[in-house]
């Protein structure tokens, strides 16, 4: 049985390929349960293939002396896993059909769906329940309110409160503030800052150091399928760093916890 140091996530010698393409090369990589991660990298980098393998959208080569182990498991339950694990992506929010309503959308959290079918029957605690994360993440009012209706920085939200409608030991989220403006983009980094207080783990992709929030103490890069650096947030987030991950010249600064680039 898996004990308090078994890792959220292992990858030893992982290698990856999306289409025919080669995109991660024997990837090395360990997050703790209680670990606070963001993944920075360029377009192509590996960072959304690297999510797709720990949602088993995709695996991993199946090779002798590789593997790919969640919650010190190598072998699992998808159905299991994925109550353990909360996930927001822009393709997620993709497919949803325009017709489902805000309430299906978070309710189809606690069966792993993609909203709400005739099979699923959830009960009034769990009715209940995805109204209060409809409340918690601001859209209070909206529950009946149509998807196609909603913004993009509200159907963001929604799907924060899906994820963490079965409240999930730890949540990841693939570029998550991709189509919101600044104040959609606000709103959504204070919500995962109170998620991060909750010492689970929680891993961010981004293109942005603008979106670390002071809670990530852990900060990976990750360039053309290998890690650039892995460390300490203040030790991976300089300017040599940055500009050697971009390949253009940037400044860094800092205040009070969050980051910045400056070109």
């Amino acid at each position: 049985m898996p004990t308090d140091t078994t890792p959220f996530l292992e990858l030893h010698q992982v290698t990856a390929y999306q289409q025919q393409h080669r995109v991660l090369e024997h990837l090395n990589l360990r997050i703790e349960m209680d670990e606070r991660v963001a993944i920075l990298g360029p377009n192509g980098a590996g960072k959304s293939t690297l999510l797709k393998l720990i949602s088993r959208e995709l695996y991993p080569v199946d090779r002798e002396g590789s593997w790919l182990r969640l919650f010190g498991q190598q072998h699992f339950n998808l159905w299991a896993m994925r109550a353990r694990i909360g996930f927001v992506s822009l393709d997620l929010q993709e497919d949803y059909t325009p017709y489902t309503n805000a309430l299906d959308v978070v309710v189809s959290g606690f069966f792993g769906a993609i909203g709400a079918h005739g099979h699923l029957a959830p009960t009034p605690e769990q009715l209940d329940k995805a109204r209060n994360f409809i409340e918690q993440v601001g859209m209070a009012g909206y529950a009946q309110q149509m998807y196609q209706r909603l913004s993009t920085g509200q159907k963001r939200r929604l799907l924060l409160a899906r994820a963490l409608v079965h409240e999930p030991e730890s949540l990841i989220l693939d570029e998550p503030t991709t189509g919101l403006d600044m104040g959609g983009t606000a709103q959504l980094l204070g919500l995962l800052r109170g998620f991060a207080r909750s010492q689970r783990a929680l891993i961010i992709t981004t293109h942005h150091i603008e979106e670390v929030i002071p809670e990530i103490e852990r900060v990976i890069l990750l360039k053309d399928g290998k890690i650039l650096a892995d460390g300490p947030k203040a030790r991976v987030l300089t300017a040599e760093h940055l500009s050697a991950l971009y390949e253009t010249p940037l400044e860094v600064s800092t205040r009070h916890g969050w980051y910045r680039c400056w070109y």
